[in-house]
């Protein structure tokens, strides 16, 4: 008698999530990007549809960063000053499909850059590529409360992701993304519980669950990598038995977080992009949607790792 392999069905599923708006949606994107839709628990394909691939973001900034290592740095020395040309090469060298750009210029110890020059930046960069766009502040809760929704209006129309939206700053920001047409990061964290009441407070507002992407508060290889996974996982167990609270796709900053680690900054000269594909492959099994990263070669071992797992 031929054994079957034991399959479990789940009465829930992850909302899916589209960024960017092509020319028949009234946006100017060359293709979007659609996240979530999980009915089964990560890489168990034969126990309910996975019918999306992780999506990897490449980050750029919006003036050169000074605490990226040499490593890092190196294959975008000759645009890190110019966010545009950065975010060119990204997809015209690296085939970027989508782009993460962190407005760190605007924090007051970056160059404290105006909304209006942010702004005029968002603008610049939807001309010069078209792939779908993220949009982030630069920390400071004040200052993204202006910075952010002038970068909305600019995109307006782009279904843009926006945020991070947290606890304590999230009116302003669900507002401009509800005008603008865009969709929203939820930042908790490391909290389900936290997790759970900001995209509760935030649908309040009128902004439908369709349009959040959670936030998680992820750590790197070695720097609290299987705690973050153990919340990830206790939230999509809870999406798949029902709760459309948590029914959130995940949005995970790798680079950010795998960069930071001194085994990343002080290691071989391949031992920081393991560091960042490591980090990130162990996430998409936690249940990652869009992966944020940085070293073009880390995106390109972690692409084909993509490419593998759903080719089976």
């Amino acid at each position: 008698m031929a054994l079957q392999l034991m399959t479990e069905k789940w009465p829930g599923e992850v909302a899916v999530v589209t960024i960017g708006a092509t020319k028949e949606e009234k946006g100017t994107r060359s293709h979007t990007l659609k996240l979530g839709g999980e009915k089964s628990l990560p890489c168990l394909f034969r126990e309910g549809a996975l019918p999306h691939k992780t999506g990897i973001a490449f980050e750029i900034w919006d003036t050169a960063p000074l605490d990226w290592p040499d490593e890092l740095t190196r294959g975008y020395k000759d645009v890190l000053s110019d966010p545009v040309r950065w975010a060119e090469k990204c997809v015209k060298d690296y085939k970027a499909q989508s782009l993460c750009l962190r407005l760190q210029g605007a924090h007051q110890d970056y160059g404290n850059k105006s909304p209006e020059e942010e702004a005029q930046l968002v603008k610049k960069l939807l001309k010069s590529v078209g792939v779908p766009l993220v949009i982030l502040g630069c920390g400071d809760d004040a200052k993204d409360n202006l910075v952010l929704p002038a970068c909305s209006e600019a995109a307006k129309g782009e279904r843009c992701l926006i945020g991070p939206a947290a606890q304590d700053n999230y009116k302003t920001i669900v507002a401009s993304v509800l005008a603008d047409g865009h969709n929203i990061i939820a930042e908790s964290p490391i909290d389900l519980n936290i997790a759970k009441q900001l995209n509760v407070l935030i649908s309040d507002m009128g902004l439908a669950l369709e349009r959040i992407i959670m936030d998680p508060t992820i750590g790197a290889l070695g720097y609290g990598l299987e705690y973050a996974y153990s919340i990830m996982e206790r939230a999509r167990l809870a999406a798949l038995s029902g709760d459309k609270t948590l029914a959130c796709p995940f949005i995970c900053f790798v680079g950010q977080e795998a960069w930071r680690a001194k085994e990343a900054k002080a290691g071989t000269t391949e031992q920081g992009i393991i560091w960042e594909a490591l980090t990130a492959t162990a996430l998409i099994q936690a249940g990652a949607d869009l992966l944020v990263m940085r070293h073009p070669k880390a995106i390109e071992k972690v692409n084909k790792y993509i490419d593998n797992l759903y080719g089976r």
